[in-house]
């Protein structure tokens, strides 16, 4: 047998609607039960001219007790277990009731009152407290049949019997109706975790439609998008982004979308399609659509639920993008092994052309055999930076890191790098961490930073502000080296593979050398990172590409750098 109805919070399930519904109810029920009781009473009274005022006072004493704890009772249940929180509700209804009984001088029954603490307890209470309940009632209940067969009044036998059977029905009542509340409360748990796992799947659906990077369209049979992803409405293509929900046959370079919609629905299966959408004074938008139904019809031909056409949006030109960088990477590990294989059979051809050239005397041979050389040499060049992926790899696993100070090191590299070509390599060069300290190899933060500095010199203006170098220290510590260029702005499917190996924009590019800096930032554990920045310049607002290297926090003294780890390329 239960003795409660489950509850993994205790009391604080109580305080759900239904339950708080029925307390007020109970309160409420108790106050009216009290007028009726006392106008029945003073109208009895008056109409029969009898003095029982001592009924009359019982009645008003209860009227107020009812009405004190209706007032002041908070607005939750007193908790399940037995215990004194119960007297002032169930323990003033069986005395307020046993007194009228027992004051009562005619024929007047007030024991079907005492149902309502019954009640109370069977449903607000657990089963132990229900059962006391019940008990107690029985037990006046025999006490009021011993009373009256005391008192000389009626056959004994009847009325202990009565007695008897109302107290069965009483406990039979009580069993029933905390059965009732139980699973109540169990049904109600259920519910809420239900709707809390119910939300929680919302949010989560919410947060990665809303974070995919390929169009997600909801389209219900009207063909109104009903939902959408930020993504999705950037591909439709649309200069203003249309609100939601419209009409997919609002604008005519859609109608490719509305037919693969009205077919998923007439089919009722998904469907995979290319679709271009047509702009007036806009190059076509391609894309790759597949839809999806969120219910079919079920064997007796009836709709489950409302049915929804799912489009996922994929734009052809990053597919096309991303299939190219595949083909890239794979051909970057083949070129590596080929590079690996040329090595030897180069080497042998250098050796052999030296030694040829010492023999030769003849000019015109001799530019031949300095030919040979040259384009030797171009070729291990080649071979070195197709393998330095390797050699890197290799070199960050088993490189001691050491603390530079950063302006310091910076401003020598900068040095270096700008004497080589002074009148093309300007720049303007802000060091603003004097006391900064970072764990970087001074080798490995000489290679990062010349890599992004001959990025940026490839791609930026002419002007003496074209480029920027600056180290700064953030107000949370973070010390960063940025390098920023006013460049022309990159595409997207660029962007999103800037720091992949073996990907590049340009031909003459192995790309590798963003790969190598990443690579080197995260054995030292600083980040890099790409961003769109503006710029205040001279020539006003400029916008430039950003480069920006965040050390990691460094309480380590400062250390001699060490040259046994160095990179050769």
């Amino acid at each position: 047998m239960a003795t409660a109805p489950p509850s993994a919070t205790g009391a604080a399930s109580l305080a759900d609607a239904p339950f708080v519904r029925m307390w007020r109810g109970f309160l409420t029920g108790r106050v009216m039960v009290a007028v009726v009781l006392l106008v029945l009473q003073g109208v009895g009274q008056a109409m029969n001219q009898t003095g029982q005022s001592t009924v009359l006072l019982a009645c008003g004493a209860y009227l107020l007790a009812t009405l004190l704890l209706r007032v002041l009772a908070s607005d939750t249940p007193p908790a399940r277990g037995v215990g004194p929180q119960w007297l002032t509700s169930i323990g003033i209804d069986l005395a307020a009731i046993a007194t009228l009984q027992l004051l009562q001088a005619g024929s007047m029954n007030y024991t079907p009152l005492l149902g309502l603490p019954i009640l109370m307890a069977a449903v607000l209470g657990t089963l132990t407290l229900a059962l006391g309940t019940t008990a107690a009632v029985s037990l006046l209940l025999l006490g009021w049949a011993w009373w009256l067969g005391y008192t000389g009044a009626g056959d004994d036998a009847s009325r202990y019997l009565q007695s008897a059977l109302t107290g069965t029905g009483y406990f039979v009542v009580t069993y029933l109706v905390h059965q009732l509340a139980t699973r109540l409360v169990r049904e109600q748990q259920v519910a809420q975790q239900s709707q809390i796992a119910a939300r929680v799947q919302t949010q989560v659906s919410a947060l990665v439609i809303q974070n995919l990077t390929d169009g997600v369209l909801v389209v219900d049979e009207n063909d109104v998008v009903r939902l959408a992803n930020p993504a999705g409405l950037q591909l439709l293509g649309k200069a203003t982004l249309p609100e939601l929900p419209f009409a997919l046959v609002s604008e005519p370079p859609w109608q490719p979308l509305v037919l693969l919609a009205r077919r998923t629905f007439r089919r009722e299966e998904p469907q995979t399609a290319d679709a271009d959408l047509l702009h007036p004074g806009q190059s076509p938008m391609g894309l790759h659509v597949r839809t999806w139904l969120t219910a079919t019809r079920d064997v007796a031909g009836q709709t489950q639920t409302e049915r929804l056409c799912v489009m996922f949006l994929h734009d052809l030109r990053e597919m096309e993008a991303r299939l190219r960088t595949e083909k890239l990477a794979a051909m970057g590990r083949m070129s590596a092994a080929v590079a690996h294989e040329i090595r030897n059979p180069l080497a042998a051809i250098v050796q052999a052309n030296a030694l040829l050239e010492e023999d030769l005397t003849d000019p015109a041979q001799k530019r031949l055999a300095h030919m040979v050389q040259q384009n030797a040499d171009r070729l291990a060049r080649i071979a070195e930076e197709v393998l330095d992926i390797a050699r890197v790899q290799h070199q960050i696993s088993h490189a001691p890191a050491s603390t530079v100070p950063l302006d310091e090191t910076v401003a020598q590299i900068w040095q270096d790098w700008q004497g080589q070509e002074p009148d093309r390599r300007r720049a303007t060069v802000t060091l603003e961490a004097p006391a900064a300290q970072v764990e970087f190899d001074p080798e490995h933060l000489r290679r990062v930073l010349v890599n992004l500095l001959d990025n940026a010199l490839r791609y930026m203006g002419n002007e003496p502000d074209s480029l920027r170098l600056t180290t700064r220290i953030l107000p949370t510590g973070q010390v960063h080296l940025q390098v920023w260029s006013d460049g022309a702005p990159m595409d997207k499917s660029v962007e999103r593979h800037l720091f992949e190996p073996f990907f590049s924009s340009e031909s003459r590019s192995s790309g590798l050398g963003l790969y190598i800096c990443r690579e080197l930032c995260h054995r030292h554990g600083a980040t890099i990172g790409y961003q769109r920045l503006g710029r205040s310049t001279a020539r006003g607002d400029i916008g430039g590409n950003a480069f920006t290297v965040a050390f990691r926090r460094t309480t380590r003294p400062s250390e001699s750098a060490t040259l046994f780890d160095t990179f050769v390329v």
